[in-house]
């Protein structure tokens, strides 16, 4: 979620690659673990998302540069950008003339983890310059500042593309516009009319990635050897946001229609039984 530069994506060659030649790794391949639940929101009480699970991040980042993306949105905590309703987490952007508001959640200093099996069940906004997000960073963030720490993008969506979504890594040598980073794609269908399951299974050596139980990209050391550093040895902690603009998705257009609004219906986090 964190790109200081913009990195093109060519989505026809993308697609075409991508349905031409497939990429998945098919589940019954991986191991079976021994998953046991041991964080979860579910989103069953209305009203302000759970304090005991999550905190906001408020306003345009701590530089006031749009959270080092060039993103429009100012964050808030009040419930017209964000809010539990009939059991989903809502996070809505707004637009007031020139002026973009949204909300973005954490669960740091409240539940990090290191390894595991991460996921949410998400329904994506549509609309040029829309940028949603469901991803982890290093928790140790603070002592070693991005992208030191490491990031993990489960889910990055941009809302021009509404059939295709991306999973990435972001460490030192490989951040920004740079990062290891794959996509997966719909041929008939899209990711803003219904949800689907986003997830990561995270070991010592590995990190797969998978929408609705398809394995579609796995990342090892040996992929970061050449480029940088493997930091994905230590707890991380979950973010949820909703961006507006940025060096990744660009501006909206006229094509896009507020207010846009990132549903999810739960997150579920687990750990192998020892």
């Amino acid at each position: 979620m964190k790109r200081n530069n913009l990195y093109s994506i060519n989505s026809i060659l993308i697609l075409t690659l991508f349905f031409a030649f497939g990429g998945c790794i098919k589940s019954n391949e991986l191991e079976d673990r021994n998953w046991q639940l041991v964080w979860q929101d579910e989103f069953d009480i209305d009203g302000a998302p759970d304090a005991s699970k999550w905190t906001y991040e408020i306003g345009r980042g701590p530089n006031g540069d749009g959270w080092g993306n060039a993103e429009l949105q100012a964050y808030t905590n009040n419930p017209e950008n964000i809010i539990v309703e009939d059991g989903v987490l809502k996070i809505t952007a707004l637009q007031s003339g020139n002026t973009f508001t949204s909300a973005r959640i954490i669960t740091k200093g409240l539940f990090e983890q290191a390894y595991g099996k991460f996921e949410a069940r998400i329904k994506m906004p549509y609309g040029p310059g829309i940028w949603p997000a469901f991803w982890l960073l290093g928790a140790d963030i603070d002592q070693n500042p991005w992208p030191q720490c490491g990031e993990i993008d489960i889910m990055e969506y941009r809302g021009q593309e509404p059939n295709l979504i991306h999973g990435s890594v972001h460490g030192p040598g490989y951040s920004g516009g740079s990062p290891i980073t794959k996509s997966f794609g719909f041929e008939n269908d899209r990711f803003d009319t219904d949800f689907h399951v986003f997830a990561i299974e995270w070991t010592k050596d590995q990190i797969y990635f998978f929408v609705d139980e398809i394995v579609y990209q796995e990342i090892t050391p040996e992929d970061v050897l050449n480029k940088g550093e493997w930091v994905y040895d230590h707890p991380f902690y979950i973010l949820l946001n909703l961006a507006v603009g940025g060096n990744y998705v660009g501006f909206p257009t006229i094509e896009t229609v507020f207010p846009q609004t990132m549903e999810v219906d739960w997150v579920r986090v687990y750990a192998t039984l020892q």
